[in-house]
């Protein structure tokens, strides 16, 4: 598939999401935000659900999805303290208190089997070794009920010529870009056991992202 190599490891993850945290949201509604809204619109949240957002970050996606299920339980994780508090900071403003977050591992979640309605996950694959996918997606898909969803959203590779400046400043120096580089989730969900995959490619300034939506 032709990806590149993940450049950093989770201790400098943490110091370079910490550094960028306070300007994070500047970022995310330049280049992430319409992934996100079409993410979100594809998770078909009920209210009453129980649903997991794993690397919530400032808190954007998150936000939304108090907005959608108030009445529902609604767990959010992240390896970085300073974006957690960000998280905070959002999830304060939207009305409601019926949420935790925490900060947690997408390699080992800190709840019990088939207990969530929906996962939700964006912009964090693309940090990690290619190699690690499929332990991630069957951690994943552990906590998830039957019928459970899941909606992705990552970097992804570049279709057109000015898409890849994005690849080519990540190669450069991968810290610019917070670590991220363009992946592709489609074929290690099939392996990890989830279905009716559907992958849609959006570009936002240029930068291209994929929103994936499976089930179990």
């Amino acid at each position: 598939m032709n990806i590149s190599t993940a450049k950093l490891d989770k201790p400098e993850v943490v110091d370079v999401y910490s550094k960028t945290a306070p300007v994070y949201n500047i970022w995310g509604a330049v280049t992430e935000s319409k992934a996100r809204e079409k993410a979100i619109a594809r998770a078909k949240i009920r209210d009453g659900e129980s649903i997991l957002e794993v690397a919530v970050g400032t808190g954007l996606t998150f936000f939304e999805i108090l907005k959608a299920n108030p009445n529902g339980e609604n767990a959010g994780i992240d390896l970085t303290p300073a974006m957690l508090e960000k998280a905070r900071q959002i999830a304060a403003r939207s009305g409601t208190t019926n949420y935790q977050l925490a900060t947690g591992d997408a390699y080992n979640l800190q709840f019990p089997d088939h207990h969530f309605d929906l996962l939700m996950n964006n912009y964090m694959f693309d940090l990690l070794p290619e190699k690690d996918f499929l332990t991630v997606l069957t951690e994943f898909k552990r906590v998830l009920k039957p019928g459970g969803r899941l909606v992705l959203v990552n970097m992804t590779r570049g279709e057109r010529f000015y898409q890849k400046f994005w690849e080519g400043l990540y190669n450069f120096n991968p810290r610019w870009l917070g670590g991220c580089r363009g992946v592709l989730l489609h074929d290690t969900l099939k392996s990890a056991g989830f279905q009716n995959i559907e992958r849609e490619m959006i570009s936002q300034f240029g930068f291209p992202s994929e929103i994936i939506s499976a089930n179990i």
